[in-house]
């Protein structure tokens, strides 16, 4: 059980920014994939929050007009530097505790589920098709994230 007091569900485009400037802020200083935002891609955050916030409220509420492809980018950091399973594993467990330390409800948990499916559909897209048959297991990569991820918050 966790051991805080998450406020309500996320309601809207005011709640999607706080949980992605915590994840953000988490994501920019983890030694893992902080890199891929820091040193390759040069994220600016405040330019790149209107957008990603208009993904996600598009996602979860179809309230926002995002026609961007959010492939493309992710793409071209893979050019660079390819993107592993552990790199998504750790981007999932980032965005899942940014929404619990915040939310809870039907919007905050579609919004992990979202955040897993995104992790496992560009993984595969970039690694090729058999990638969530790579590890032999028959799990796949969001299992074991999933797995893994939920240890380590339990």
């Amino acid at each position: 059980m966790n051991h805080f007091a998450a406020e309500a569900d996320i309601r809207g485009r005011a709640d999607l920014d706080v949980v992605l400037r915590r994840f953000y802020t988490a994501a920019f200083a983890d030694s893992r994939i902080g890199p891929f935002f820091t040193e390759i891609a040069g994220t600016d955050l405040e330019a790149h929050l209107p957008r990603i916030t208009d993904f996600w409220e598009r996602a979860l509420f179809r309230s926002a007009d995002y026609r961007r492809n959010a492939f493309a980018p992710h793409a071209a950091l893979n050019s660079a530097r390819a993107m592993t399973a552990e790199d998504f594993g750790r981007w999932v467990q980032l965005w899942r505790a940014a929404i619990d330390g915040l939310h809870q409800g039907p919007n905050a948990d579609r919004a992990k589920a979202q955040g897993e499916r995104i992790a496992l559909t560009l993984h595969e897209r970039l690694a090729g098709q058999d990638a969530s048959a790579a590890s032999g297991d028959g799990l796949g990569f969001v299992p074991l994230a999933a797995l893994q991820l939920r240890s380590v918050a339990a």
